[in-house]
């Protein structure tokens, strides 16, 4: 830590609740405003310690940036700074996701409001394939193997595609086999428990370890994960997850938070905020008990040997995962969405929150004019 005097429980509580609602667009938004905040303004922690803590948290699962929260938090406040600043990170965009649920997601919302669900869930699949791109280059660059990357990435991409709840298992045998292959494990564990759920633990708390605690690559890869459960199980349509989705593009706070809106629309605000409560659970213990070991964990050749197989698998399967989301759209229109937001990501560059709101406006004046279905 850096010489300057650690800031108060009370600040702590303010600056990370302060990032929690202004935090749109991700993962990036959230490590600039914690890194400007904590490193360049306050100079709470150096700029070494810092990145240690970026490359620590991203060989974890789960959501690394909230990680990256609950740690810089722990390290300036100890266990309640820890547990205060991740809560105070994580609430306002809860609070907000559950919100937009009850009045997107309820049985009979106005038609406006279901325009703008359509309009906006039109460009998710788009956005899924940005997100996935954006990570090719640094993740090819740190392959220990370039045949093995492609070969991993599309193994990855297929299981999106094709097998959602399984994919767990395609991301750990991606990173075990890369891991063996540096001579850092010695033989493959059996994985094919880790889908079932242990007994006494209900589908909906299972599926949201899954999403905290087993999904490599955070943001994306949890969709398929999700969307078997989600839709097949009988909690909502595909409609309403693309919905789902889209609100846990368009609000700011940790992606992971789309497991809220599945929670309520499988069992209301309660069933919202079990989800959450379990998918965040995992990355505060992962801080909380080993966030002293994270400068170890940074330099461990068997754990950047493990992401350098499971990595690639997580960018394909969030590639992979725009091919489920592409086909749960509808109406015509839905299409020329997606058309749109492909041209506005790629062509404009516009960012993916603007993309998806502009969306949803325009799918909201659209049904206001009964110019299309919804």
């Amino acid at each position: 830590m850096s010489d300057a005097q650690p800031p108060s429980l009370a600040t702590i509580a303010r600056e990370w609740a302060r990032m929690g609602c202004i935090g749109f667009g991700g993962p990036p938004t959230h490590i600039a405003l914690l890194r400007e905040l904590c490193v360049d303004e306050r100079r709470w922690l150096s700029a070494e310690e810092f990145e240690d803590a970026v490359a620590a948290c991203n060989l974890l699962p789960g959501p690394a940036s909230t990680q990256l929260a609950i740690f810089c938090a722990w390290r300036l406040g100890g266990l309640v700074g820890a547990i205060l600043g991740g809560l105070a990170f994580i609430v306002p965009g809860l609070i907000l996701i559950l919100a937009l649920a009850a009045l997107f997601l309820g049985g009979s919302p106005p038609l406006v409001v279901r325009g703008a669900a359509a309009g906006a869930g039109a460009g998710v699949a788009a956005v899924a394939v940005a997100a996935g791109l954006s990570l090719v280059a640094s993740s090819r660059a740190r392959a220990r193997s370039q045949l093995r990357w492609f070969a991993y990435a599309a193994l990855g991409a297929v299981a999106a595609a094709t097998i959602g709840p399984w994919l767990v298992l395609v991301l750990l045998a991606c990173g075990l086999v890369e891991t063996a292959l540096a001579g850092g494990f010695n033989g493959l564990a059996v994985l094919f428990p880790l889908t079932v759920a242990p007994a006494g633990i209900g589908p909906l708390a299972w599926l949201a370890l899954k999403v905290g605690a087993l999904s490599y690559g955070g943001g994306f890869v949890i969709v398929p994960l999700m969307q078997r459960e989600a839709v097949h199980d009988g909690w909502m349509t595909a409609r309403q997850f693309l919905d789902a989705v889209a609100l846990g593009q368009v609000t700011p706070g940790p992606v992971v938070l789309t497991i809220a809106a599945v929670g309520y629309a499988a069992h209301g605000i309660g069933g919202g905020l079990l989800a959450t409560a379990v998918a965040f659970s995992p990355s505060f213990l992962f801080v909380l008990v080993g966030g002293r070991h994270f400068g170890a964990l940074r330099e461990s050749p068997r754990a950047q040997a493990f992401l350098a197989g499971a990595g690639p698998a997580a960018i394909g399967a969030i590639l992979g995962a725009a091919i489920p989301l592409a086909r749960a759209l509808g109406p015509w229109w839905q299409y020329v969405g997606l058309a749109l937001a492909f041209g506005t990501l790629f062509v404009l560059r516009r960012g993916q929150v603007a993309t998806l709101l502009g969306l949803a406006a325009l799918g909201a004046l659209l049904a206001a004019a009964h110019a299309v279905s919804v």
